[in-house]
């Protein structure tokens, strides 16, 4: 009885530890991140009244408004599906810092296969340029994934190197006839078929607002992430293998295939995210279009603990710091970067929770029961 009793006591101590893990700790961290940007605000002369109205205008700019909301949510979805991908990386024991290659690429393929396929029927077009966004991505990261389990190459430095490919080969391929829009002589592609578009959700509201059915892709995917990461073979063993590759391989586990795989629907995934940015917001590809966007879902898939469901609400989070972060500079005028700053403290937090919970021991009642009892 006994047994029985301490066993049910550690399974409440481990879902406590989870909720701690992947809610209390993001939360002070967030916390934290705005306490030293008001610190950081002072130290630069702004008055106490201007941080006040800087806050305000963060939480109407981010949640104020249906406008409002439709920006955060436009925001946050490539860096969800971006940052589902690198948390898949994460938990199989590969740090993909790759993302924003693979987000250029993978959108610069939905929209030329968007106008390939513009004449075809929507329900062709569509998820024919979101299949090649994806299926672009994954072979971009198959390319580091198959350095590292054929040459031990590491993945952070082939990552870091595609990247860069990305951008030259993004700048030279705008340039050609085939993806050139017409009478341009700058570098920009040809305008995405209406059919090849993700669809705007909100514009019988107002025809200005930006959410389109991305939402509805995004979260299946994180649906998909949750089950391929937890309830799926192939997700234990990229669990198994980022916990303990050697014993993984010792398992019988085939490490050079969980390594291609895993940076491949990684990859597929911030294709995903590219195809989002072009089919859904901007209908073409430009230089510069991921806006640094598979960077930023580093520490999205960071402030989620690499758990699907933690990377769905970073990625809200990151994209009301966005939308709320325009909105403060133009009430307030307060700059932008500050934003940044507060995402860099976020993610400093994060890496460091002992620190946290030195910090605000008061929300960590687990540690102090144990500490009691022991």
């Amino acid at each position: 009885m006994s047994d029985m009793t301490d066993h049910a006591t550690k399974g409440r101590l481990l879902g406590r530890s989870q909720v701690e893990d992947l809610v209390i700790v993001p939360v002070f961290a967030l916390v934290a991140a705005l306490i030293l940007g008001a610190v950081v605000m002072v130290a630069t002369g702004v008055d106490l009244a201007t941080i006040g109205r800087s806050y305000l205008a963060l939480l109407q700019g981010s949640v104020g408004s249906v406008n409002a909301i439709s920006e955060t949510l436009t925001a946050a979805l490539p860096l969800v599906l971006a940052g589902l991908g690198l948390a898949l990386g994460f938990r199989a024991g590969l740090f993909n810092i790759g993302a924003e290659g693979q987000v250029v690429m993978g959108g610069l393929a939905a929209v030329v296969a968007g106008v390939a396929l513009g004449d075809l029927p929507a329900v062709i077009a569509l998820p024919g340029a979101i299949l090649a966004g994806a299926v672009t991505g994954a072979f971009y990261a198959g390319i580091a994934g198959w350095l590292r389990a054929a040459t031990g190459a590491h993945e952070v430095i082939s990552t870091i190197m595609l990247n860069l490919i990305s951008y030259r080969l993004l700048d030279y391929l705008l340039r050609t006839p085939l993806i050139q829009k017409e009478g341009r002589a700058d570098p920009i592609s040809k305008s995405v078929p209406e059919v090849a578009e993700l669809p705007r959700l909100l514009t019988f509201i107002d025809p200005n607002l930006r959410l389109h059915a991305g939402i509805y892709l995004t979260l299946a995917m994180v649906a998909l992430a949750y089950w391929l990461l937890f309830r799926s073979k192939l997700g234990f063993e990229f669990r198994a293998s980022g916990e303990n590759a050697v014993a993984a391989r010792f398992a019988g586990m085939n490490a050079s295939l969980t390594i291609v795989l895993a940076m491949a629907i990684a990859g597929a995934l911030a294709g995903i995210a590219g195809a989002n940015q072009t089919l859904g917001v901007l209908g073409r590809a430009t230089p510069g279009f991921s806006a640094g966007i598979g960077f930023d879902a580093i520490a999205v898939a960071l402030l989620g603990r690499s758990h699907p469901v933690g990377v769905l609400f970073a990625g809200i989070l990151f994209g009301a710091l966005e939308a709320g972060g325009r909105q403060m500079q133009v009430d307030a005028g307060v700059s932008i970067d500050l934003i940044g700053i507060i995402q860099s403290l976020i993610v400093v937090f994060i890496a460091a929770p002992l620190l946290v919970k030195a910090l605000f021991p008061w929300g960590f009642r687990r540690n102090q029961a144990k500490e009691g009892g022991s």
